[in-house]
């Protein structure tokens, strides 16, 4: 079981680009931290057909330069996956298609439908064929049994019982299509390439293909670019305040990307500088967990006027295939990702700065690297509030029971992973830090319990 939040998905769109498989493959290359588990692009060839290609695996692995010369087109969607429902399977790797009365589709989604179990067996129990395991399925049979021939009108209708997080690109035959759910749980933004819009769920996908950030999709908003222009409409559903899910800022989006209208590398900066005002320490360097816990590191240097030091060197070239060695040398899995500099820590007073803390393994092996490099003592700081509650809405997390702030206190915690002292973000601190009055509301029941939605039945335990 994973010591970390796993990261989501990735979605990316193009429309009117003769290079529109590239950039697709760029825009996901540059969007791999958010799932490493498959990846797929789907061009329009023609008014009648769209070409698919999709895999298991990472980008570099699922695409070759042949393969990207035969997908045609000059619109395209793609999406990498880190399962949050459903298996790891080949019929769950996105983007999905299917064929409607109104001609071929394509989806990729980026969140979690929290009453997708119960649609599902409605549509089961009425005939319905699923291929897959994921809630995105259950959209494509919603949309083939609305009697609207208008992809528009059948969306619009579609998302009345849609529940839960929910950031869409979808390629028709004639128009490309986000979507983003009333609560605006998941990024989603839009861009510009020369002529072409495009749509990613991170501002990083832009930088790299060179193109122009235009403006977040807004929460409940339906876009959609076709031969006429750029199009865009309200859903029918209405929410009080939006719920941008904050673990974006804490840890899953890369630091050089904007999400919900904040540079998230100045928002973990921020994290860190909050969390120097609120726990202060005597200590001679602050250290981060690289490489997430970087920014919060340097907001509490520059706050608390106590050196930045990059105590431990973080290994990147880890293939996914590394052979694990034998039991008996524990710690291994963790020393071969991060190693401690003792010339740098030894005989000193550390402050420990990383994002988040799930289930505590990683952070104890961590400590104990750290103090057999001869730091004189530790003292860990997290850039965010003690994690108590599962995600539903597109972030697989462990169950409640294997959380160790569900369970245990901080001093217990601080006791379990072998800390001199430990002291996390307050919910306060967070939300100034990510500018909650004005970015909108955000999402932080994995702090608080408190969930924006019905769960319909999900087990919180």
């Amino acid at each position: 079981m994973s010591s970390h939040f796993h990261d989501e998905c990735a979605v990316f769109g193009i429309w009117g680009d003769a290079e529109a498989a590239r950039m697709t493959y760029l825009g996901l290359y540059a969007q791999q931290h958010r799932g490493q588990e498959s990846s797929g692009i789907v061009t329009l060839r023609s008014t009648s057909s769209h070409l698919v290609h999709k895999g298991l695996g990472l980008v570099g692995e699922v695409f070759s330069e042949d393969v990207l010369r035969s997908l045609e087109g000059a619109a395209a969607i793609g999406h990498n996956r880190y399962s949050t429902t459903g298996e790891n399977l080949i019929a769950n790797a996105q983007p999905l298609t299917a064929t409607l009365q109104s001609g071929p589709i394509a989806i990729a989604h980026n969140g979690n439908i929290v009453n997708a179990a119960s649609l599902r067996e409605s549509l089961i129990a009425n005939g319905a064929i699923f291929q897959g395991t994921n809630d995105t399925e259950v959209v494509l049979h919603l949309l083939s049994r609305n009697s609207s021939a208008d992809l528009i009108a059948s969306l619009k209708e579609t998302s009345r019982i849609l529940e839960g997080a929910y950031s869409f690109v979808i390629l028709s035959h004639n128009r490309l299509v986000a979507m983003r759910d009333p609560y605006g749980f998941r990024p989603l933004v839009l861009g510009r390439r020369g002529h072409a819009a495009v749509l990613a769920s991170e501002t990083c996908a832009f930088d790299l293909i060179g193109a122009e950030y235009v403006r977040e999709i807004e929460p409940g908003e339906i876009f959609w670019v076709d031969e006429a222009g750029e199009h865009s409409e309200r859903l029918p559903k209405k929410v009080e305040k939006t719920a941008h899910c904050v673990f974006e800022h804490v840890y899953f989006a890369r630091p050089d990307s904007l999400v919900f209208g904040r540079s998230v590398y100045e928002a973990r900066k921020a994290m860190g500088r909050e969390l120097a005002k609120e726990s202060p320490t005597d200590a001679d360097i602050v250290i981060p967990v690289p490489d997430s816990g970087v920014p919060a590191a340097l907001g509490y240097s520059t706050e608390s006027g106590i050196p930045f030091e990059l105590g431990i060197i973080r290994n990147h070239y880890i293939g996914r295939t590394f052979i694990q060695p034998s039991q008996s040398i524990r710690s291994f899995g963790v020393k071969i990702k991060l190693n401690p500099q003792a010339h740098i820590l030894s005989g000193k007073r550390v402050i420990v700065m990383d994002d988040s803390l799930v289930r505590g393994t990683t952070s104890q092996k961590v400590i104990q690297l750290i103090r057999q490099a001869g730091a004189r003592e530790i003292h860990f700081r997290l850039a965010c509030p003690p994690t108590i509650g599962s995600c539903f809405y597109g972030v697989d997390t462990p169950k409640r029971s294997h959380l160790i702030a569900a369970t245990k206190t901080i001093e217990e915690i601080r006791t379990y992973i072998g800390a001199d002292s430990l002291a996390y973000l307050s919910h306060e601190g967070l939300m100034r830090a990510v500018g909650a009055n004005h970015a909108g509301g955000f999402c932080a029941a994995c702090f608080t319990g408190r969930y924006p939605t019905d769960l319909f039945g999900l087990d919180r335990e």
